[in-house]
């Protein structure tokens, strides 16, 4: 019972929830007194409690965040950026920046995960990019150039060049990034957030070593997905 208390307290809501959560309050009470004062029938009040509830606990879990440390060295190791699931594990000719072959790992993000992003290496920011786009579903191999995104180029201590993308989805129409071009950055500390269903794509360099699978589980801030060289 103790250690679950101590979970709990270690959780708490993100303030990028904020309105969305107070408003969402505020109007389902609102329209839960209308329907239980003027309509005689009193299974439309307790539907739409059952029904609302339900989405509002659901909007609750989304905008979770939780407080988590890697507890490992951080030289070379590369963090999952976010929860949810890998999706894909491969080499791409990453045109944009690099002009090169890059080894991608995505990370797709349901509406059931954690959706805050964080750091995936310590270094520095060298730049932050944002791309209007289209809004594919997230899974798709062309949401990652179409869709709107965010690019957050990252360099380690050692040189190593990272590109960390926030990728909106289907329903995902909003993207913070809190990265900030030439600030230090560290495992640990939030990169940003996405809302309602997303993903997250790293670019490493070729030779780095893969830690995950296709199809695993990844926990923000704690799943290595990679070594590098």
């Amino acid at each position: 019972m103790g250690k679950r208390i101590r979970k709990l307290k270690n959780v708490r809501l993100h303030r990028e929830g904020t309105d969305t959560l107070v408003y969402g309050l505020v109007a389902i009470v609102a329209v839960a007194m209308i329907l239980w004062v003027y309509v005689d029938c009193k299974a439309w009040f307790w539907a739409f409690v059952l029904v609302f509830g339900t989405i509002y606990s659901i909007v609750v879990n989304f905008f979770r965040c939780p407080k988590r440390y890697y507890d490992g060295d951080t030289e070379k190791i590369v963090v999952a950026p976010a929860d949810g699931k890998v999706v894909v594990i491969e080499e791409v000719v990453e045109d944009e920046y690099f002009h090169d072959k890059r080894l991608m790992i995505s990370i797709f993000m349901s509406l059931f995960n954690v959706h805050a992003n964080w750091f995936p290496v310590d270094g520095k920011v060298k730049f932050v990019h944002h791309r209007n786009g289209n809004y594919h579903k997230a899974w798709l191999p062309k949401a990652s150039e179409e869709n709107e995104h965010a690019d957050i180029m990252l360099e380690t201590p050692e040189g190593e060049e990272i590109l960390c993308r926030q990728i909106a989805g289907a329903v995902a129409r909003r993207i913070v990034t809190y990265a900030k071009a030439e600030e230090d950055c560290y495992i640990d500390e939030h990169l940003g957030f996405i809302k309602f269903g997303s993903r997250v794509d790293v670019y490493l360099p070729l030779g780095t070593e893969v830690c995950v699978k296709m199809g695993q589980s990844t926990t923000g801030d704690k799943t290595v997905i990679a070594r590098l060289k």
